[in-house]
């Protein structure tokens, strides 16, 4: 039987996520045991003899203390959101602290610039305010959009979720530690990384796929051509989400990708009714 330690051990030992689902794959199709050998062949991995060396080198007893520093679920447990499963690569073990009956809540992504006006603020705060508590709101705990977002969920009293690219101990942007205290103790707070995990650059587009994958829609305000809010939009696409962008001024290129991305078919919205209306009213 495979446990979410394993998981854990195959990726310390050099398994991607998307090789470790690769594996799991198979143990769901063929209920047998293999080799370590034979694990790498099935998950395809470049460096076979690699991954062999560092499973057998570990010191199992430390990272069993690692490992259950935060409580984590997988892909082999019920608590596991279904919306995540349906995603391309979706993570195999996530960590979390606080409140995981979220998961069970149906959930609306808010994504948008790192450097948010104040106009792009009072836009998340209007439509979060407005939504009126019929969706958890899931951001990134990043700058801007991200930070304006969970603030504005905490202040109407209303569930939310914050999926950051590095481990659960580590605060990054560090000014927002105090908000990510509160959330880990009043909220949700996921991550697919380890104790320790820096914010290295490759794990924010990692993440977005996860902020997608939870959510029915995706909200994008202040989105410049080039964002990770636009890569997000992408991944939420390609999964099947709805997109809903609030447009802005033409001049200052602060939401060219959002007005890019009306034009390309996602709904132009300016207030909540918008979004409920999707939803509520079929």
């Amino acid at each position: 039987m495979i446990t979410n330690f394993d998981l854990y051990r195959w990726k310390k030992a050099g398994m991607t996520n998307l090789e470790v689902n690769k594996l799991l794959k198979f143990f769901h199709r063929y209920d047998k045991k293999i080799s370590l050998r034979q694990m790498g062949q099935v998950a395809q991995l470049k460096s076979i003899p690699n991954f062999i060396e560092q499973y057998k080198n570990q010191d199992v007893i430390k990272l069993r203390e690692e490992y259950k520093i935060y409580p984590s679920f997988s892909l082999l447990d019920e608590i596991y959101p279904e919306r995540l499963k349906e995603i391309y690569n979706p993570p195999v073990l996530l960590f979390y602290q606080g409140d995981i009956s979220l998961l069970k809540t149906p959930k609306l992504a808010f994504v948008g610039s790192r450097q948010a006006s104040s106009q792009g603020i009072k836009a998340v705060q209007k439509i979060v305010t407005e939504l009126n508590q019929n969706f958890t709101i899931v951001s990134g705990l990043a700058k801007g959009i991200d930070t304006a977002s969970h603030l504005s969920a905490i202040k109407n009293k209303i569930p939310t979720i914050a999926v950051i690219g590095t481990g659960l101990d580590i605060f990054y942007p560090l000014e927002n530690r105090k908000i990510q205290e509160y959330l880990a103790k009043n909220q949700l707070i996921l991550s697919e990384y380890p104790v320790g995990e820096k914010p290295l650059r490759y794990h924010f587009p990692e993440r977005n796929r996860i902020i997608a994958g939870l959510s029915h829609g995706v909200v994008v305000i202040e989105a410049k051509l080039r964002s990770g809010s636009l890569i997000t939009c992408e991944r939420a696409l390609e999964e099947g989400r709805d997109i809903f962008a609030v447009p802005g001024n033409i001049a200052d290129g602060f939401s060219d990708g959002c007005n890019h991305l009306i034009q390309q078919g996602a709904k132009l919205i300016y207030q909540a009714q918008d979004i409920l209306e999707e939803y509520l009213y079929d």
